[in-house]
């Protein structure tokens, strides 16, 4: 484990990691300018401490590029919980049988899991780690209703300590990327009082 106690730090050993614990609060610098610098360079999950715990604050790490957050104070068993399951669904090996295969679904979007990349129409889509788990386990069945609990499960995992809340602004922020891309947000369908589904975005 490399600790950095500035930005100037951090970005002298972050190439090696397995994983960055990332507190926006540092001496000489913004977390947050930090997290972007790193998203230009690599796809390394990244897990944010932050003392901000309303949606807006979580928003923003998401936008970055964050792959979870922990919000202040926090217990040890809930950091090493939050880690184990980070690095467990962006291990290589990942949910994902035939690595090679594109999927592809409605709403002119496309995955490719060898490459964990998205297109929206043809156009590409940046996307954190486990947005892309979300957004592969929805296209997998298009049309299905996944509650948010079996969401949680499947792309978080069973022994994850986030709440239900954490599959709504993960979804509500996937919109907002598929949107941006040229596609339509309501590709991802909201059912009230159940979960989300994928739907041919005519509202």
């Amino acid at each position: 484990m490399v600790e950095a106690g500035t930005l100037r730090e951090a970005r002298a050993s972050w190439s090696d990691a397995d994983l960055i614990i990332l507190d926006l609060m540092l001496p000489d610098g913004s977390g947050t300018e930090f997290l972007s610098w790193v998203r230009q360079r690599s796809q390394i999950p990244v897990l944010i401490l932050t003392s901000r715990g309303d949606e807006t604050d979580r928003v923003v790490g998401l936008e970055l590029g964050g792959d979870d957050y922990v919000v202040k104070p926090f217990s040890p068993r809930e950091m090493v919980a939050r880690v184990r399951a980070v690095l467990r669904r962006t291990e290589p090996s990942g949910a994902f049988p035939c690595p090679t295969d594109t999927i592809t679904g409605v709403g002119g979007l496309e995955l490719e899991p060898s490459t964990r990349r998205v297109r929206v129409h043809g156009a590409e889509m940046e996307v954190s780690k486990l947005q892309f788990d979300l957004l592969a386990t929805l296209l997998a069945a298009p049309g299905r209703v996944f509650e948010r609990d079996e969401l949680l499960d499947r792309v978080w995992g069973r022994d994850c300590v986030v709440g239900d809340r954490t599959v709504d602004v993960h979804v509500k922020e996937l919109r907002r990327k598929i949107e941006a891309a040229g596609g339509s947000a309501l590709v991802i369908e909201t059912v009230r009082g159940v979960g989300y589904r994928m739907c041919d975005g005519s509202g």
